[in-house]
């Protein structure tokens, strides 16, 4: 392994298998996996620093003030961000930091020049990815909807460039998941 670790950034629609990507990831011993910070209150069962780091609206703006954000945005009335620090932390001691995030988070990476492995994970198609997010039961048909339709646009997204460059390093069509973890292995572990 390298002395300094990388970032690997994974994107992808919801119901393209992202987050199941990103569990596999965090099985090896020099994965460290991102916690979101967020102004929102906690819910039942939510921890501070394993769920997400919960700071005031007052502390966060404070660290977006101080740059110690890699990527934020503002949903729902709250603040979520991508804290620096652990990142920091984790690459000074030779490990892979992983980071999920959404395609607005992922230009906003590219654009402030950060280095690292950029991973779309799409689904086969957005027939596919309808089958998929109905098989959850957990959305409603005018949700599913709607996240297709913001599939679509993230799909489109995912072929820009910023700065000259592509936005994404790898695009992994996932149509088998076990296929799509080795192949992101393979990106960290050639």
């Amino acid at each position: 392994m390298n002395d300094r670790g990388r970032l690997i950034v994974i994107s992808g629609p919801s119901g393209a298998g992202k987050t199941s990507v990103c569990r596999a990831l965090k099985q090896h011993a020099d994965v460290e996996f991102s916690v979101s910070a967020t102004t929102r209150t906690p819910r039942s069962g939510e921890r501070d620093g394993i769920d997400y780091h919960f700071l005031s609206r007052d502390d966060f703006q404070r660290r977006l003030g101080e740059n110690q954000f890699l990527e934020w945005a503002s949903y729902n009335g709250n603040l979520y961000g991508t804290p620096r620090w652990p990142m920091d932390a984790a690459l000074s001691r030779g490990k892979t930091f992983l980071v999920e995030i959404e395609v607005k988070g992922t230009r906003q990476l590219r654009e402030r020049g950060v280095p690292g492995i950029y991973v779309f994970i799409a689904p086969p198609g957005l027939e596919e990815l309808r089958r998929r997010l109905e098989h959850r039961g957990s959305n409603d048909p005018a949700e599913i909807a709607q996240r297709v339709r913001i599939a679509e646009d993230e799909m489109r997204a995912a072929k820009e460039t910023v700065a000259g460059q592509p936005l994404y390093d790898v695009t992994l069509v996932n149509v088998d998941l076990q296929a799509t973890i080795r192949a992101v292995e393979a990106l960290l572990w050639p």
